[in-house]
């Protein structure tokens, strides 16, 4: 009887606070079977989030992780020039109550992607251990890149890497070849952008002809934008990264087909444009 009580007193609690229920945060929808979240990418995911201060790398991910009966998917990170992990904490918080485990580089230099590399081997080596909270709910299979400015840099250097399966550079730097990269790449610059251009965001784009790329200039938008509250940013991220990495034909129509909605929302985008092999993807 208590607990018939309980139960839906608990529910209305988390109701009236707005806190993620985790409790039911499993119940599939995706191709993963990760849980819809009816298209508000913007929105809190329905997983509440923990941070966990290495000496390399900072994770950020699901709280109850090790009661989770999914494989989470990945997403490593790198930081601009001279920022460290907490000046993204809003847009990495933000990834991790979707379902993702997010490890970002403990380095103010993120160029060379050896921090972020070494984010996919400490995760390996979590999901390995019984120990670990992580332990077997760690989707190796499933890996995304993203960074911001010298770290969106870094996110394409790891794009070679063949345990990357795409990456989301956000106006990235020019110390880095996309000819290497592999997977499918959505890459953002910002209109108002003086640091990194939008002209250097679009070379990348240009020369990217031989994966899937789209380019999208975040209206208004300057360099500093994506830090601290990430606003524009948070939406289009989380969409990309549930489409690639959790297979969450939701997002799919935001970026591929005659209906792209990025393609048409020119309140949130100044410029969208999607090569050859992007306007393939059904």
């Amino acid at each position: 009887m208590l607990r018939r009580l309980l139960v839906p007193l608990i529910a209305l609690v988390l109701a009236l606070t707005g806190l993620p229920n985790t409790a039911t945060a499993d119940t599939a929808a995706t191709g993963t079977g990760f849980p819809s979240v009816g298209g508000n990418w913007g929105a809190p995911g329905p997983y509440a989030t923990a941070v966990d201060v290495g000496a390399i790398t900072t994770l950020y991910y699901p709280r109850d992780i090790a009661q989770s009966q999914l494989r989470h998917p990945v997403i490593v990170w790198g930081n601009g020039t001279f920022a460290f992990p907490v000046v993204y904490r809003e847009l990495l918080l933000h990834w991790a109550s979707h379902g993702f485990i997010v490890a970002a580089a403990n380095t103010p230099q993120s160029n060379l992607g050896i921090s972020m590399r070494a984010g996919i081997d400490l995760l390996a080596g979590r999901n390995a251990d019984p120990n670990s909270i992580m332990y077997n709910r760690v989707d190796l299979d499933r890996i995304g890149a993203s960074g911001h400015s010298q770290g969106g840099a870094g996110a394409i250097v790891v794009g070679d890497d063949s345990r990357v399966d795409t990456i989301l550079p956000i106006q990235p730097g020019p110390l880095a070849n996309v000819d290497a990269v592999h997977g499918p790449m959505f890459i953002l610059a910002g209109q108002y952008d003086s640091i990194v251009w939008p002209s250097l965001v679009k070379a990348f784009y240009n020369d990217a002809d031989h994966i899937p790329a789209i380019y999208g200039e975040v209206r208004g938008a300057n360099h500093f934008t994506v830090v601290g509250d990430p606003g524009p940013f948070a939406a289009p991220t989380t969409a990309w990264f549930r489409f690639q990495l959790m297979g969450d034909e939701e997002a799919r129509g935001e970026f591929f087909g005659a209906g792209c909605r990025i393609c048409a929302d020119t309140s949130t985008w100044s410029s969208v444009r999607r090569n050859a092999l992007a306007t393939q993807i059904p």
